[in-house]
């Protein structure tokens, strides 16, 4: 038998439950995936309160979940790109937030052992979702960006793939988060009203792109006198709709693969702000809703305990190691200050071995979405 996230009534996170389900079997094409770590989205939230039903047509009892890491124990008819044991990551179109899920091969990706599972399984929406917007937007040293809620998910993404470019990147967040938000080279600009206003007093240039990921500062932006074609906010749905048909376009597991890269690199880092076993899926969610978490939060399906573990399952949150790092810190190597605190360990063993006899493990291989991109 297999367990997976439910709700069978619109509303809050009270709604959500764990339901035992039979394990499903891969169909053609598919492969049966045991999820060790699912990413959670603020779209998730909305779906599950009944908002928007003409964008999002969801009837309860729906599952829920897109972000997934895992390793494949079985394949379907058809399914020649992975073997049982192989370590992925991707996505579903829903149902990801589980502990058996049969997915799309097309959908997945070999996970880069430089990638923690944690980092794996949030990876797909917020990556593929900041390197489209900035994909398209060619931006240069002499682009300001103005990011809301660039400590989030998709925004602190976003505001790093800015920098790569050159831009300079003006980023609102609560206060609390304004050294996380430094130690990637963002201005920070505390919540609230007068924005505009308060951007051209930081600002060496006058804005030219605006991406609300906080939504409703689509008047902020037009105050700002920044192009229609340069803003991007998540409550303006043509625009929304406009972003998914790049992705759809470009191939999101060469987005993917192209984000999973850099991260692996450590030219963008994806902190994880928190991680909650299965079962306190519901806090998860008000955690997620507080709007406060820099980084992401995830599910951990199967949490393991590792040596110095501050806190113990089930109430497992590291934030304060994972990201509590002085501004001054130019570099930290999440993975090493924080061991995985999802999986089995038999990957953090392996590296353990590939390094006492001096190989060094930095990625999975040639495979697909590996490829060069075009911020080198």
């Amino acid at each position: 038998m297999a367990h997976e996230v439910r709700f069978a009534t619109f509303g809050g996170p009270e709604v959500l439950e764990i339901a035992e389900i039979p394990t499903p079997e891969p169909g053609e094409g598919e492969v049966l995936v045991e999820v060790y770590s699912a990413g959670l989205n603020p779209i998730e939230s909305a779906i599950r309160r009944g908002e928007h039903p003409d964008r999002w047509q969801v009837e309860p009892p729906s599952n829920q979940g897109r972000d997934l890491a895992g390793l494949v124990i079985a394949t379907g008819p058809g399914a020649t790109r992975f073997d049982r044991g192989d370590e992925v990551m991707g996505f579903v179109d829903r149902g990801a937030q589980a502990t058996h899920v049969a997915v799309p091969q097309s959908n997945l990706l070999e996970r880069p052992p430089a990638l923690s599972w944690e980092v794996a399984g949030s990876l797909y929406t917020a990556g593929t979702t900041a390197w489209s917007i900035i994909e398209g937007l060619h931006l240069g040293p002499n682009d300001t960006v103005v990011v809301t809620a660039a400590a989030g998910g998709i925004g602190c993404l976003a505001a790093q793939l800015a920098r790569l470019r050159g831009a300079t990147v003006i980023g609102t967040a609560p206060d609390m988060r304004f050294d996380f938000l430094r130690q990637f080279g963002v201005i920070p600009l505390a919540y609230g009203p007068g924005l505009a206003e308060r951007v051209r007093e930081l600002a060496p240039h006058p804005a030219s792109v605006f991406l609300d990921f906080l939504g409703g500062q689509a008047g902020e932006a037009r105050a700002l006198g920044v192009p229609a074609s340069r803003v991007f906010t998540l409550t303006d749905w043509d625009a929304v709709e406009r972003e998914q048909a790049v992705r759809a376009g470009a191939g999101d597991l060469v987005a993917l693969g192209r984000v999973a890269a850099l991260v692996s690199a450590r030219r963008l880092r994806l902190p994880i702000a928190d991680v909650f076993p299965l079962e306190k899926v519901a806090d998860a969610y008000r955690a997620l809703e507080r709007r406060e978490a820099p980084g992401k939060i995830v599910l951990g399906m199967r949490v393991v305990d590792y040596p110095m573990q501050k806190m113990k399952e089930p109430d497992l949150k590291e934030e304060d190691v994972t990201i509590g790092v002085p501004t001054e810190h130019t570099r930290l190597d999440v993975e090493e200050a924080v061991p995985a605190a999802v999986g089995d360990g038999s990957v953090r063993r392996r590296r353990r071995e590939a390094r006492e006899h001096g190989v060094e493990q930095v990625s999975s291989g040639d495979g697909p979405g590996l490829a060069p991109t075009s911020f080198e």
